[in-house]
């Protein structure tokens, strides 16, 4: 293996942050990196919120359901998908334009999310720690207000970015098999019922905190109800109408 891919695969959410600061300087090159990534017909349906006020990113760890590390981390980014910008460009062509279809939905969320892996890899190789904060949307709307984010721009997750103050064990991933099927979808369940032992083994062994459990019943509590399911009015008030 080169060492991008070492770097790659040995990717772990970071929670607990040293108090040193990420340079400014540091921080531009990496959201740079992040736009170097891959964008649906050079849309770059993006904008990311940095978020540098106390008083908001303590408001931002209630909103997200208390993970303090939203606090306590160097920087916090906010990444938001973002319509508004494209679609005003090309109003300001004399064009009819159309607004609200899912496929601009997908590619906004889509083209936030490679931007938002770029810096999270770029961050990785300089020795920093970051963590996803899909908790955002816990609150998308009080998070909207909060950060003033306007008609047909949705935030999409979070993350903390700073130098690791801990050194968690890399979480398994379920096989290449399970996941990579030849010319048609095929049954995986042989595979899964290996990867809830090799998932139980490492709940039972992992540093900072053991549980026992498996990658099934993990996955239980998050479709036993209508997750988020305030999502969808949500996007539809923000402009994104999914027609």
């Amino acid at each position: 293996m080169n060492d991008t891919i070492k770097l790659l695969k040995s990717h772990r959410s970071i929670r607990k942050f040293e108090e040193r600061k990420v340079s400014p300087e540091l921080l531009i090159e990496l959201i740079r990196t992040g736009q170097a990534a891959a964008t649906s017909s050079h849309i770059q349906a993006y904008s990311i919120i940095h978020v540098t006020d106390k008083h908001l990113r303590d408001q931002l760890v209630e909103l997200t359901g208390g993970q303090k590390y939203v606090a306590s981390s160097s920087d916090f980014l906010v990444f938001c998908a973002d319509m508004k910008r494209p679609l005003e460009a090309a109003r300001s062509t004399g064009e009819n334009v159309v607004s609200g279809m899912t496929e601009q939905l997908l590619v906004a969320t889509v083209d936030v999310s490679l931007v938002a892996q770029n810096i999270a890899i770029a961050a990785e190789s300089e020795g920093l720690g970051i963590c996803y904060i899909g908790g955002i949307r816990n609150n998308p709307q009080a998070v909207s207000e909060l950060l003033s984010l306007p008609h047909h721009v949705y935030p999409v997750f979070g993350m903390c970015i700073g130098y690791p103050a801990q050194d968690p064990d890399i979480k398994p991933r379920l096989p290449v098999e399970a996941i990579v099927k030849k010319n048609r979808y095929s049954d995986d369940s042989e595979h899964v019922n290996a990867f809830n032992l090799t998932m139980h083994h490492y709940y039972q062994t992992r540093k900072g905190g053991n549980k026992v459990s498996d990658w099934s019943q993990s996955l239980a509590p998050l479709f036993n109800q209508k997750l988020r399911s305030h999502m969808q009015e949500f996007l539809i008030d923000k402009g994104f109408e999914m027609k």
